[in-house]
Parts: structure tokens; C-alpha cells; sequence
């Protein structure tokens, strides 16, 4: 798919980019003409594609700081530069408070904040140094917003990413912007099972939108947000959850 934006010429980093939304990111910048790194512990059986080319895949775990900065070091010796970041690995499965363990805490923790800002951080060296500096965008959830019952270690460490997006923004600019992406229900093969056997209708009635996002919508926001039509936007929360959810008291009245 066309989007009208021409990223030939530079580089872009999507940290669990092998699979999922990250994927399908990773996809959209090749179709718009960028080089692409990926990253993931696990290889893909096959890279993402795009543009007549594809992605090029780095074994990292980057919850470990060392390998995260590796991971940009190897990004930038092979192409020579890094123009956009987009920390996108993450999630969670629910859990309940009163009894998960530390060792789980920690993970969530590491993999939804620690992570982004060990990527971050070594990007910004690279970008700071740039003429043309760098955009970083961050793949948030609704979580930090409205908290659901599970996920209170996943809550808490996608809040700090947000409050993190905008310390960045502040510290960083004007070479490099940050900026967060909010997202909300989205629908795709790994979390189908969820969302109830009619296939997520229900759950689509209660969104304004009346549909799930697909990962195309959070795509196409990032290619924004790295792109200069955003060249005067740092430290934002782009929402893409369809308007979020309508009031329990209004669906009240409708049943």
C-alpha cells in the first residue's frame, strides 16, 4: 500500500518487529522506502518485507542494556545511520495482584519501560549527532490510561513509558523528537482467542469506531510520527483507540 511518504535514504530500528504490530510496522516503512533493522530473541522464519526488500534481523534481548546498545551499534555499522526508532516489543499476560511474583513484576517492568529507554537512550547518541537528527516513537497502551484487572504490573510500566516519553521529549529536543502512541483494542492472530467466540463483535460495539484497530492503524500512525509532516511534534500521546470506550452508564441505558 502507498503512503504518500518517501523514507528512502533512512534507517529505522522497530524493536519486536518480527511478529504482530511490530511487524506489520516494520513493513510499512520498507513499502515507504526506508532500510529496516528488526529485533527479536527469537529468528523469524521469514524477515519482513516490503519495497522489494526486506528487513534485517538482530537477535537481541533488549531488556539487557549491553545488548540494546549492541543492537543500535550493529543497526548503524550497517547502514551508516539511524533516522527512527520505534520501541514496539512488549506486553503481558493478566495477572493478578495479590499474588504474582516479583520475578514476573520485573520482567513486565523490564520489557515495557526498562527496554525502551536502553534502545532509547543509545539511539540518541547516534541521532544527536546527526544533521538531521531522529524520531523516536513509543507503542503505549490504553493500560496507562485505564487500568484493567490483570495487569497492574503492565499498567504501572506503560504509565512510565508515557511519563518517560515525555522527559525524553524535553531533555532531547530539538534534534531528536519523542513521541508516544496510545493504542487500544487491537485485532490480531495472537490475541483472537481473546476477545469471545463471536469473533470480537461484542467487544467492537463498545468502541465509538465500532471496530478493533488492525495493525495497519498503528503503522501508519508511527510512519506520521517519523515522518516531517510531524517535524514540530515531541513529547505527544497520539491516541489510535478508535475513541476508547463508550461510559458503562451509557451502555447501561441501552440495554
Amino acid at each position: 500500500m502507498s503512503t504518500g511518504l518517501d523514507f528512502s535514504g533512512r534507517t529505522v530500528l522497530v524493536t519486536g518487529g518480527t511478529k504482530g504490530i511490530g511487524r506489520e510496522i516494520a513493513e510499512t516503512f520498507l513499502a515507504a522506502g526506508a532500510d529496516v533493522v528488526v529485533c527479536g530473541r527469537t529468528e523469524p522464519e521469514r524477515p519482513p518485507q516490503g519495497g522489494g526488500h526486506e528487513a534485517v534481523f538482530v537477535p537481541t534481548d533488549v531488556r539487557e542494556a549491553a545488548q540494546a546498545t549492541a543492537l543500535v551499534r550493529t543497526t548503524v555499522d550497517r547502514f551508516g545511520r539511524l533516522d527512527v526508532l520505534v520501541n514496539n516489543a512488549g506486553g503481558s499476560p493478566d495477572a493478578p495482584a495479590a499474588t504474582v511474583s516479583p520475578r514476573f513484576v520485573e520482567k513486565i517492568v523490564a520489557l515495557n519501560l526498562l527496554a525502551p529507554f536502553y534502545v532509547a537512550q543509545a539511539a540518541n547518541a547516534i541521532m544527536q549527532e546527526q544533521e538531521s537528527g531522529g524520531a523516536i516513537v513509543n507503542i503505549g497502551s490504553v493500560s496507562a490510561h485505564d487500568p484493567q484487572p490483570g495487569t497492574a504490573a503492565y499498567t504501572a510500566a506503560k504509565a512510565g513509558l508515557l511519563a518517560l516519553t515525555r522527559a525524553l521529549a524535553l531533555e532531547w529536543a530539538p534534534k531528536v523528537r519523542v513521541n508516544h502512541i496510545t493504542t487500544g483494542l487491537i485485532r490480531t492472530e495472537a490475541a483472537a482467542s481473546v476477545y469471545g467466540e463471536d469473533g470480537g463483535a461484542a467487544v467492537a460495539a463498545v468502541i465509538p469506531m465500532q471496530r478493533m484497530a488492525v495493525p495497519a492503524d498503528i503503522a501508519r500512525s508511527c510512519l506520521y510520527l517519523a515522518s516531517d509532516l510531524a517535524g514540530y511534534v515531541t513529547g505527544s500521546d497520539l491516541a489510535v483507540h478508535g475513541g476508547g470506550e463508550l461510559p458503562a452508564r451509557y451502555l447501561a441505558t441501552r440495554s
